[in-house]
């Protein structure tokens, strides 16, 4: 499969604006069959205007990105604040190529004063999209073995992970993204955004790397958007297939004593 990592900087609290730059970013791809969108893409990290900005599924941005994801036959996946019942989430919302939405993952480990800004999602299932069973994350939930573990075990064979990561956190989420890849034998697209925003410096970097953790692609810290091949999920050494190795009577016995 080839995904175009879209590597940009949305305008703030411009929902109308990001929308025509993500049809753009899909139409400069015709290659691609899935194209990735940083964390809150649609509206901006805007903690303070996220109930203004929140989006229905069902709504006019939702549908646009829904016709372009049909008329280009690309797969899309794309950060938004979404309404949902008691708030906002914040949510990444995935399409298929038929413009038919997938699925819509809410971030289930927010960060700092996303909590309070943001209902926390309460799933970790894969999504089936482009042929392959992804395994969503947003920011945060990267940095947590457990989430990346949740979904391998449930059958994800390419995580999906988009985020509005900033200084000075850049090589926590460099090294996470890696091992989360590593220790599950799962390749991994990365897709963080650019730019400055509610006083935040957004580091970019995005990346994919394979099952063994190896990177593919690698972007900087301006804008880009990076055309990859996604290899199929497995460890490159079947020495290190370390799910296949794991001893689970050790790890829920109690302490002796």
């Amino acid at each position: 499969m080839k995904a175009a990592l879209v590597q940009t900087a949305p305008v703030s609290g411009v929902i109308d604006a990001n929308v025509d730059a993500l049809v753009a970013a899909v139409e400069a791809c015709p290659e691609a069959e899935l194209a990735v969108f940083p964390e809150l893409f649609l509206g901006g990290y805007r903690l303070d205007l996220a109930r203004e900005l929140a989006q229905p599924l069902d709504g006019r941005a939702v549908r646009a990105v829904c016709e372009v994801a049909r008329s280009a036959s690309c797969a899309i996946v794309v950060g938004l604040p979404e309404q949902a019942a008691g708030g906002v989430a914040n949510t990444a919302l995935f399409v298929d190529a038929h413009g038919e939405i997938a699925g819509g993952y809410r971030k289930t480990h927010l960060f700092d004063r996303e909590l309070d800004t943001f209902v926390p999602g309460e799933a970790l299932e894969p999504l089936p999209v482009a042929g392959r069973r992804l395994g969503p994350m947003i920011c945060f939930d990267v940095e947590f073995p457990e989430v990346a573990r949740s979904l391998a075990g449930r059958g994800a064979d390419l995580f999906v992970t988009i985020a509005a990561n900033m200084e000075p956190f850049r090589e926590d989420q460099e090294l996470a993204m890696r091992a989360r890849s590593l220790e599950n034998g799962v390749p991994h697209i990365y897709v963080n955004r650019v730019g400055e925003e509610s006083g935040f410096a957004f580091v970019g970097r995005s990346q994919a790397v394979c099952g063994g953790g190896q990177q593919l692609v690698l972007a900087g810290g301006g804008e880009a958007t990076l055309l990859v091949e996604v290899p199929a999920a497995g460890a490159h050494d079947s020495r290190l297939s370390y799910r296949d190795h794991l001893r689970p009577e050790l790890y829920s016995r109690r302490s002796a004593g």
